[in-house]
């Protein structure tokens, strides 16, 4: 390779790598605003992709913009180029390359998973030291974990040391939220796109999920599966607050009666029935009713502070 391709190549990266970090750091707001420890983790490894894909990107378009710029055939020129035989260090860096980028990917996705720890506590050693989550806070070991009870298609939160059920999920703010997933029919997902965390709930089994909420506000958590016809409508608020006023919440719901919770795909499928808005010999499962809650909640987000 001659010196004036190296200097050509060293160029075109030296123009390419400002553009790709600055993409990169725009990406950062492509999404919804973080809410927990782990959206950080996961919008700095969609910056750090979309930073190494701009760069990849840049380099194929910049090479055959070249190529049909300035390695174009002459005019009426139809033959054939010349007999190249197969070029080992071009082959080789074709290889190294692309093998060496799937490494750092894969190694630093895995060390972002494991820094997330999402599904309960675990440990890897790693040069004799272990590698913990950057949690900002820990629930004592003694808590017992929120019931997160998905079913066709509706959302129910049981909070057994407090007694109380709901359907909008509350959590206290910087402490880690240890929750139980369980699934009484089909396949659902749990999916707050502010927090970043995605879990399958599989019927039959219990799920321990944790994460931690570092803003204050109202969030939307959605069935993220193909659950059924409503499954779009599987949707609850999750509320994130201070411990004090979760504390408080807690204490005024346990104080409430039981009363119908929300249940927006129950509603809906009520008034197609009342107004026979329905295909004749169409079958559909019928959405499970309105849930006994002690706190029904809001069922839509509030509206935006100006």
């Amino acid at each position: 390779m001659s010196s004036r391709v190296i200097l050509r190549l060293l160029a075109l990266a030296g123009i390419m790598t400002p553009i790709s970090l600055w993409v990169g750091q725009q990406a950062y707001g492509w999404m919804p605003e973080p809410a927990s420890e782990e959206a950080l983790l996961v919008d700095n490894l969609f910056s750090f992709l979309t930073t190494l894909g701009t760069f990849i990107f840049l380099g194929v378009a910049g090479t055959l913009l070249y190529a049909v710029l300035f390695q174009r055939a002459a005019k009426y020129d139809e033959g054939d180029g010349p007999p190249l035989e197969g070029n080992l260090q071009l082959e080789i860096i074709w290889t190294a390359i692309p093998l060496v980028l799937v490494f750092w990917i894969a190694g630093y996705s895995y060390r972002i998973y494991d820094q997330m720890n999402i599904l309960g506590p675990m440990e890897h050693m790693h040069r004799g030291e272990a590698i913990a989550a950057p949690l900002v806070a820990q629930t004592p070991e003694s808590t017992d974990p929120i019931e997160v009870h998905a079913r066709q298609w509706v959302w129910e939160f049981y909070y057994p040391e407090a007694g109380v059920t709901s359907t909008e999920l509350h959590l206290p703010n910087h402490t880690r939220a240890k929750l139980a997933l369980t699934s009484e029919d089909v396949l659902h997902g749990f999916y707050v796109p502010a927090f970043r965390v995605k879990q399958d709930i599989i019927p039959g089994r219990r799920i321990d999920f944790e994460f931690t909420p570092i803003r204050e506000g109202t969030y939307r958590l959605r069935d993220s599966e193909y659950s059924g016809t409503y499954f779009a409508a599987m949707q609850a608020n999750v509320v994130v607050e201070s411990a004090a006023a979760y504390q408080q919440w807690l204490t005024d719901a346990a104080a409430r009666s039981p009363q119908p919770g929300l249940s927006p795909s129950y509603t809906e499928y009520q008034l197609k029935v009342e107004n026979r808005d329905h295909r004749p010999g169409w079958k559909t499962v019928e959405p499970a009713p309105y849930p006994l809650v002690n706190y029904p909640g809001s069922p839509e987000l509030p509206e935006p502070k100006l």
